[in-house]
């Protein structure tokens, strides 16, 4: 008996600490300094990295109970919506890989889907600063059997806003099933006070 006590409060420990290892390893956690000159590739690089805080903060420690929350029968629950973000990290990231964007179902666990999603945030970041043409981006897919193409442009206030807009609804979900956002997230300055 006193071997399971000591084996059911030593399970929650080795949980926590992989999942403050994994966390540790994440971007964005803070936005970085800002850069010393205006160019496209330094904006829209900008813009991802305040999309990656907030995402990076709004699906933090979030639970069971946070991530079936349904602000009502017909909306999607907060894991359906990060499903939904890692979907379009996906679109996003297939403009600096020359495919064409696939829409398929999109599953995985929490932290699968948070790591992903944080990682392609990142891997875009990056794409954006070593491709700084943007004329040379384009987003394809194909819709109810038409090939689409568009500008880059179409990134802007396609997926990327898309994604922000989302990031507010796991905040409010999150906050609606009793689990608000950590107090000190700044995303004016983009550092969080703990």
């Amino acid at each position: 008996m006193k071997n399971l006590i000591l084996l059911l409060l030593f399970i929650p420990l080795v949980s926590f600490g992989q999942t403050t290892k994994l966390e540790a390893n994440l971007p964005f956690s803070e936005i970085s300094e800002y850069p010393t000159e205006f160019s496209q590739a330094n904006i829209v690089s900008r813009m991802i990295e305040g999309l990656g805080y907030r995402y990076y903060w709004a699906t933090k420690s979030l639970t069971e109970k946070d991530l079936n929350y349904k602000s009502s029968d017909d909306a999607r629950s907060t894991l359906q919506i990060i499903e939904h973000i890692y979907s379009l990290t996906e679109m996003i990231s297939s403009s600096f890989k020359n495919n064409e964007f696939e829409f398929t179902l999109v599953k995985g666990t929490y932290n699968e889907l948070r790591e992903k999603t944080l990682l392609n945030l990142k891997y875009i970041q990056g794409e954006l600063k070593s491709n700084p043409d943007f004329s040379q981006l384009s987003l394809r897919f194909e819709r109810g059997g038409t090939k689409m193409e568009f500008p880059f442009w179409n990134q802007i206030n396609g997926p990327i806003s898309d994604a922000l807009w989302h990031c507010g609804q796991v905040v409010m979900n999150r906050r609606a099933s009793g689990n608000p956002l950590q107090s000190g997230v700044n995303v004016f300055i983009g550092k969080t006070s703990y």
